[in-house]
């Protein structure tokens, strides 16, 4: 039989053993925090190039027959001959709402904030063009055009009417900062500049932009995009369905009757196929095409269903791509969005 001693000391060193096991507990955690680091289990989730929530503003000729497009969050994607979609890196995560090309190697692009991004070799790198001029009531790119020689003009609120002679590199003010957002531009040969904004203002320049004329829209809405098939004739659409036809380099303007009512974001000349084509909202199109008895127009939606607004339009081979609340190829029977995952 154990003594009485000897079953005290065995009660006092399991009292001991347990009022010690939390800081034993304790320190092995401290320890393990300290010195022992945790392993990485499997890789890292790289999110996808285009997303959902995407919005695509711009797009774009690129290399070797790939599409640039300028969109949400500072991106700027690479849409390859087979579809498959890669994102450029650039120094900015603001909403960019427009990029053009001038060649293989160069293209801008523009968008909010007045941020102004240049490439020179395809895009494999984007820099920011420092110094562009500001407003302190509102600065917002909306669109880009370019010419010949390096020639770019970009537009936007508060008046923003700049242009660039050194491939987007350095811009500067073609006219004082006004109370009024143009939504497009026109780059005609011989220095010609037609450039369209909100409440039907249009405003010229045939002399590079030294002097300006404001000429009359037969429309209070505002005009959201022009394009010229030459020198004299030019088209320029906007909210409501509104279609205009100019035939004297955008002096005069006068208005179409198209039967369709949904707003017209943008509008370019297809000389292969001989057309006007403009998109808008809720998946709208309208094309113009020249007949026996002049210019006939006609108008039809993507689909049924679809309710996809869009603010470009661009002729890549014998398809139209469209780009703003999806991004996709439409042509003239199927409409063919890319799947963002």
């Amino acid at each position: 039989m154990e003594s009485p001693t000897r079953s005290n000391e065995k009660l006092r060193l399991s009292n001991l053993l347990v009022s010690a096991l939390p800081w034993t507990i304790i320190a092995g955690l401290l320890y393990a925090g300290l010195f022992i680091k945790p392993k990485a289990v499997g890789g890292s989730v790289t999110p996808p190039a285009l997303e959902r929530r995407d919005r695509v503003y711009g797009i774009a000729h690129g290399e070797g027959g790939a599409l640039l497009a300028a969109a949400s969050n500072g991106k700027i994607l690479v849409i390859d001959t087979g579809r498959k979609v890669t994102r450029q890196a650039t120094p900015v995560d603001l909403s960019l709402q427009d990029i053009a090309a001038f060649d293989a190697t160069h293209a801008v692009a523009v968008g909010n904030d007045n941020v102004i991004l240049y490439t020179e070799d395809g895009g494999k790198h984007w820099a920011k063009a420092a110094d562009v001029p500001r407003s302190q009531v509102a600065n917002k790119l909306n669109r880009v055009r370019t010419g010949a020689n390096g020639v770019a003009v970009a537009i936007g609120e508060m008046g923003a009417l700049l242009r660039s002679q050194d491939y987007g590199k350095t811009w500067q003010r073609l006219r004082e900062e006004e109370d009024v957002a143009w939504n497009d531009v026109a780059i005609l040969d011989g220095g010609v500049y037609v450039v369209v904004g909100e409440f039907g203002k249009i405003v010229r320049s045939g002399d590079g932009g030294k002097t300006w004329e404001k000429e009359q829209a037969p429309v209070e809405g505002s005009l959201m995009a022009t394009a010229f098939r030459d020198a004299s004739y030019g088209v320029a659409v906007g909210l409501d369905g509104v279609v205009l036809t100019s035939s004297d380099g955008g002096r005069h303007w006068a208005s179409v009757d198209v039967p369709a009512h949904d707003h017209l974001l943008d509008v370019l000349w297809n000389a292969d196929k001989n057309e006007w084509f403009a998109v808008g909202v809720l998946g709208r199109w309208v094309s113009g095409t020249q007949g026996a008895d002049g210019l006939q127009w006609r108008t039809g939606v993507l689909g049924e269903h679809i309710m996809s607004w869009h603010t470009r339009v661009l002729a890549a081979g014998s398809a139209y791509w469209l780009a703003g609340a999806d991004v996709g190829a439409w042509n003239g029977r199927q409409w063919m969005p890319l799947d963002p995952h």
